[in-house]
This record gives C-alpha cells, structure tokens and sequence, in this order.
C-alpha cells in the first residue's frame, strides 16, 4: 500500500511494475522507453499524483549547477552503474556531476572531508556511494550546508536509498538451508570502521539468523575474512579446504568473493555444486555466465532513486522534511552453483 507521505519515484515504480530507472526516464521524455511504459508510468504518477521536477526548477536551488558523486572506487562494477544511472538523472535535471574517488584510500577520503568548505565552493550537493564516515565527517557534512543524499549508507541524517543487507543474506542462507545444507560456512567482508556503513555486519547477520531459524550455529572455524574481491574470496575459499575443512555449502557475501572461491574449488580440482554449493549477493553481470546462484539486487534503480532525491533537496533547498530511508526489494535467482545436498542429513 502506498504510504500517506508524499509519493516517491520508487512508489511509480512499484504501481507500474517498471523499474525506477525507466520510469525516471520516461517521466522525463527521454529516448529508449516504449509507448506502453510511458502509458504505464502515466497512470501511476497520475493515479499518485507524482510529478517529476523540471530542470529549471532544480537548477534555481543551486548556485553553481554541479553536483559531486562520492564513491570508495570508481572502477567497481557496483559503482560504475551507480554512477551511470544516477548522471543520467543529474544530466537531465541540467546538473553537471563531478565524479570523486577516494580510491580505497583513507588519505585522500580524509583530505576530501576535511575541507567541506571548498568543495562547498565547487558544487551544490552530494551524492555518497558506500561511502563509511565516522560520527565526526557525518555531523560535519550534515552542517555544511551542502545538499546529501546516499547509496548503501545507514544512520546518517539525510536521504538514503539502498537495500536489507540482512534480508538480502537471510535470503541467500535460507536457500542453502532449504536444500538441506546445514554444514555451512560464510566468506565474509570487512568493514572499515565507521559509523555508515554496515554491509558486511548486517549481511553476517542474516547468515547468523537464517541458521538460527533452524536451531543451528555459526561455527567460527567456518566464517572466514575474504574482504569484497575475487583474490580475497580464492585465498579464503584455500583457506578453508586447506586448515577448516571442506563444507558442504558456502554463503559469499558478495559475488565477485563467490567468484574467487569458485576459482580455489578449481585449482583444487573441486567444483561446484558437485563439492560445495555457493551462493553470492549482487547479481554481478558475470554471475549468470558463470551460472552462480545469487541474491539479485536493483543497482541502477539505487543510484537513480538516489539522484532524484537530491534533486528535490535541491529544488526547494528551503523546504525541512525529515530524512527518508528507502529499501528496494533483493531477488533470490536460482542458478547452477547450488543444488539439493546428497551428503548429509540433518543431525
């Protein structure tokens, strides 16, 4: 049902049964939207009573028409159509974007927020990627003055548009568990310490409770640091056949982690699922070409729901309303990486 508060682009989205990136597109009249989802994404916002913002509307709540997109790495997948989907929003809204990488490096995010200031002086707001801030950089970009909306972020005082890393993980266990895998073990990523930022943690979480569900626990031999990258999941996946023991079903917490385990399984002449189900999170484009079992999640339609806050941060720049925080819906996709256990049976 939809909420009494004013309609989101995310609200058009679910009553058109379209994705928020095409409807922003076709909200705005732009190419590559057929008539049925223009018919479709009418009646919606009409229905709604949802209307997009012109550019020039939006371009009356800055002064300078540039907006910064933050992101720990551009060179990410995650990233790369975040930043994509989300310029085309500012494109169209007459915003230029200024893109920022920290590169993965705690110097150059600390020289970027320690002066707010100047970059205060180069564009009207800002768009946060995953981006991990302490409580400091937080109350200190909340005041600055600047226009903030964020992807992927968790107890920060402005618009936030991500997904329920704990759902996204409970749903991936749960389908290992449902195939009668109980002897599971997670490759896990690392948080880097802040306030905002809890991927890793939630999605652990949800690891922890789909087993609890099912009376079990978490064995610690079984829950092995692989950070967020295919080297890190071929080390941790080595790791485990090595010193921990084979199990018979693995939960990567993100699919490129997926990606190097599967890689280990290869080199030590195990594959999957013969020898161990795997199952990710993301839905990564290389994902389906290696047939891995995955929780979907809608990265473009992040970035641009995202985007499109800020743009009404910016058009009435006057205007208080209280930050909102928007989940959109993970899928759980069935691939070939993952079957019914032959093993074992529930102790």
């Amino acid at each position: 049902m939809v909420s009494a508060q004013r309609a989101t682009i995310q609200d058009v989205a679910v009553l058109s049964g379209l994705s928020i990136c095409t409807v922003s597109r076709a909200l705005r009249n732009l190419p590559n939207v057929s008539e049925r989802a223009h018919r479709k994404v009418a009646e919606a916002a009409e229905k709604l009573g949802y209307k997009a913002s012109s550019a020039a509307a939006r371009l009356a709540g800055g002064s300078t028409g540039s907006v910064a997109i933050i992101a720990p790495t551009a060179t990410a997948w995650f990233f790369a159509q975040a930043v994509e989907s989300a310029e085309e929003v500012f494109a169209d809204g007459g915003h230029d974007t200024v893109l920022l990488s920290l590169r993965n490096s705690a110097e150059v995010r600390n020289r970027v927020f320690a002066d707010l200031a100047a970059l205060r002086q180069r564009v009207d707001g800002v768009l946060l990627l995953n981006v991990d801030l302490d409580a400091d950089e937080i109350d200190a970009l909340a005041g600055s003055g600047l226009a903030v909306a964020s992807v992927g972020m968790t107890g920060v005082p402005w618009d936030n548009v991500g997904i329920d890393d704990e759902h996204a993980a409970w749903q991936a266990t749960s389908h290992l568990l449902e195939l009668g895998h109980w002897d599971l073990a997670v490759l896990s990523g690392r948080e880097l310490g802040g306030h905002s930022v809890r991927t890793s943690n939630n999605r652990l979480d949800g690891f922890s409770r789909a087993l609890a569900e099912h009376d079990l626990t978490v064995h610690p031999d079984l829950v092995v640091n692989a950070g967020s990258s295919i080297e890190g999941g071929r080390r941790a996946m080595t790791e485990l056949i090595a010193h921990r023991g084979l199990p018979t079903a693995l939960f990567a917490d993100c699919d490129e982690t997926a990606f190097g385990a599967l890689k280990a399984l290869r080199e030590h002449g195990l594959g999957a699922p013969k020898d161990v189900s795997v199952i990710g999170i993301d839905d990564h484009p290389m994902s389906w070409f290696l047939g891995l079992s995955t929780v979907a999640q809608p990265v473009a339609d992040q970035g641009a729901f995202a985007a499109n806050l800020l743009c009404e941060r910016l058009q009435n720049p006057e205007q208080d309303h209280l930050p909102t925080s928007h989940f959109l819906d993970t899928k759980l996709i069935e691939r070939k990486t993952t079957r019914r256990n032959r093993r074992t049976e529930k102790p």
